[in-house]
C-alpha cells in the first residue's frame, strides 16, 4: 500500500494475542496488478507475507482468513492457489463473492496468532 498514513484505518492491529492485518489486494510495489486469479492470489500472500515479517510471524501463524473474490467463477483456481500458501493445520475462512473498489480479483484479510 502506498503511504499509509492517509488511510483512515490501521494497517496492523495487536490485541489479545492476536495481530489483525488489514485488507491486501495485489498491487505490486511498481504498482502493476498481475493477470489471472492465481498470480493476484499468489501476489497478495507475498504482500501478506512481507507484513507478517515485519510483525516478527509468517504465514504459518495465521488463524483465519477472509477472503473477497470478484468473481466466483475463479474460485477453483483460487482455492488451488491458496492452498500452496498453507500447511496442516489450516486456517479457517470464510470466501464471499464482492464487488471491488479496486480493478483487483482478489483482497484477503488475515488474523494472525502473535507469538509469546
Amino acid at each position: 500500500m502506498s503511504d499509509s498514513s492517509s488511510w483512515p484505518f490501521s494497517l496492523v492491529r495487536r490485541a489479545g494475542g492476536l495481530v489483525f492485518l488489514s485488507g491486501e489486494i495485489p498491487v505490486a510495489d511498481d504498482g502493476t496488478i498481475p493477470e489471472g486469479i492465481a498470480a493476484q492470489t499468489d501476489l497478495t500472500f507475498k504482500l501478506i507475507g512481507e507484513t507478517l515479517a515485519e510483525e516478527g510471524l509468517s504465514l504459518a501463524d495465521v488463524v483465519s482468513c477472509m477472503v473477497h473474490l470478484a468473481d466466483k467463477a475463479d474460485f477453483a483456481e483460487y482455492n488451488a492457489a491458496y492452498r500452496k500458501h498453507f500447511k496442516d493445520p489450516l486456517p479457517v475462512r470464510t470466501t464471499v463473492q464482492a464487488q471491488m473498489i479496486a480493478d483487483v480479483k482478489i483482497e484477503i484479510t488475515v488474523v494472525a496468532a502473535a507469538r509469546t
